[in-house]
């Protein structure tokens, strides 16, 4: 897995993320309400529901945002009906994408992709032709602080059930299998951890380096993707130098 837990990648995304904040709750307001509607709006009883709004509040989402999307799911309010959909395909220099989508327009959102991928250098591609390149994972991200104390949080996380612990530049980045991901962060965030993000991802087996020049067009199509309201979340398996700036 080497590759995909690189400071400047998930500082990029973070800064993205601060950046298009009204986008970000929109999307999380959909992951909220497909989890009410497959779950149920009990949280004690929904431990999916209660990944994603430790999500949202990663992201500083408002309470009353994230409660007005689970009502939504829930049927206590009027929603939209959303479907998930998982498209891949080879962006420019051959990096690996998987994006997925929950929408309430398939052909919209396919040819939305699709056209995003053919501008940018790539190829949209069959279920599976790059999926099995990658591996679903918890990961949970925690901002190192002067007080903390690596040996402990380490011991305390492969305690929980952590898979893996690695010490970043400045974070610590946690690893679980996605069954276990909901105990571990629920253990670490008793313990008063805050995380700068905690969810279930696809981490690539394998890495693709780029230079600077190729760095930045795989970057536009990541950010072309990211954009597009359908898509919900972006996973490739481009390294970018360490001097790119995002």
């Amino acid at each position: 897995m080497s590759g995909h837990s690189k400071w400047h990648n998930i500082q990029a995304k973070k800064g993205k993320n601060d950046a298009k904040r009204g986008k970000i709750f929109t999307k999380l307001g959909k992951e909220l309400a497909i989890a009410a509607k497959a779950g149920g709006s009990n949280v004690e009883s929904n431990s999916k529901l209660r990944d994603v709004i430790a999500k949202a509040k990663a992201n500083n989402m408002p309470q009353d945002t994230i409660t007005r999307a689970i009502k939504k799911g829930a049927g206590e309010m009027d929603g939209v009906n959303y479907e998930e959909i998982v498209y891949e395909g080879y962006g420019p220099c051959g990096v690996a994408f998987v994006v997925n989508a929950l929408t309430d327009n398939k052909n919209r959102t396919a040819s939305s992709v699709r056209t995003a991928f053919s501008r940018h250098g790539g190829n949209l591609g069959a279920n599976g032709c790059v999926g099995w390149m990658f591996q679903q994972k918890g990961q949970i991200v925690i901002e190192k602080k002067d007080e903390m104390d690596e040996d402990e949080i380490m011991m305390e996380a492969l305690d929980a059930g952590a898979e893996d612990f690695q010490s970043l530049e400045e974070v610590f980045e946690i690893i679980t299998i996605p069954q276990d991901f909901s105990s571990v962060r629920e253990n670490l965030e008793e313990k008063g951890y805050e995380f700068i993000s905690a969810q279930v991802t696809m981490i690539p087996d394998n890495t693709v380096s780029v230079n600077m020049e190729d760095a930045a067009k795989v970057q536009r199509l990541i950010d072309k993707l990211e954009d597009d309201d359908d898509v919900q979340d972006v996973y490739h398996n481009a390294e970018f130098p360490d001097e790119f700036e995002e």
